[in-house]
Parts: C-alpha cells; sequence; structure tokens
C-alpha cells in the first residue's frame, strides 16, 4: 500500500508543512533527478531559499539523496523505502548525454572497494554517461528512416 505524503514525512521525523507535502509530490512524479531550478520552475510563486531548505531537510532525514552529474547542479532524487544512505544502499547513476536528464539505478550498486586500514569510507558515487532508453530509441528511429 502506498504511504501518503504527510505519513512519509512523519516516519522521517519531517514536519509535514504544506511546501514541504508539496515538494515531496512533486518528487514522487518524477523519472529522473530534478535540481533546485526545475523546482522553482514548477513552483514559481516559491521562494528559492524555502526549496532549498526544504531538500536539505529531505536530505538531512533520509528522504533524498543528491547526485553529482557533472552539469554543475546537484541533482536531487527520492531515496527507495528502506534506505538508510549507508555505503551498502549507494548505487550507480546514469547522465543522458542528449536529454539531460539524471536517473537512478537502484539495482547497480557501487562495487566495494577495497581501503587501507587507516581509511574510512564515508560516500562514493560512480556516474555511467551515455543514452538513456528514451533518447537512444529516437536516435534509431531517425537513423532507420535516413537509410535508403
Amino acid at each position: 500500500m502506498l504511504q501518503t505524503p504527510d505519513r512519509i514525512l512523519q516516519e522521517k521525523g519531517v514536519r509535514p508543512t504544506a511546501m514541504r507535502l508539496l515538494v515531496l509530490d512533486f518528487l514522487q512524479a518524477q523519472s529522473s533527478a530534478v535540481s533546485l531550478n526545475d523546482l522553482e520552475a514548477h513552483f514559481l510563486r516559491s521562494d528559492r531559499i524555502t526549496l532549498y531548505r526544504t531538500l536539505k531537510t529531505f536530505e538531512d532525514k533520509g528522504l533524498i539523496h543528491s547526485i553529482e552529474d557533472g552539469t554543475g547542479s546537484t541533482k536531487y532524487a527520492l531515496c527507495q523505502e528502506g534506505c538508510a544512505c549507508a555505503p551498502e544502499d549507494m548505487h550507480v547513476h546514469f547522465f543522458c548525454n542528449k536529454c539531460r536528464e539524471t536517473f537512478c539505478l537502484p539495482m547497480s550498486r557501487i562495487p566495494k572497494t577495497p581501503l587501507p586500514g587507516n581509511f574510512t569510507m564515508e560516500e562514493a558515487s560512480l556516474l555511467v554517461k551515455g543514452l538513456c532508453g528514451s533518447c537512444a530509441t529516437g536516435n534509431a528511429m531517425r537513423l532507420q528512416a535516413k537509410e535508403p
């Protein structure tokens, strides 16, 4: 059974304000990670600082995770149920060079990396770049159309 946004926030220890509920609802509707600019574009009448604080609160409480995809703009995506944002929960991300969308690949875990005895891993990231399914299909269709 799907949980309501206010129940999800309460379980994570986040007070369910109107803006937080709206942002969570927006994030749940996305198929790819979003930036602060994406949120600003969607919530035209919202204050950038409020949106940023909402994202940081969600991230601090383990509701979302941030992704550095090389675009210079941090992206955010919902964590999967049961994720504690611990090293064993880290997964690969995919950046589409054409549509510039960033996707979580939760089934592709980041491999364990042996570290020297006095090193402690706090986070890791693995970003794969290429064409997403939609863009790859679109390219194949265009190539077929050009063939005589």
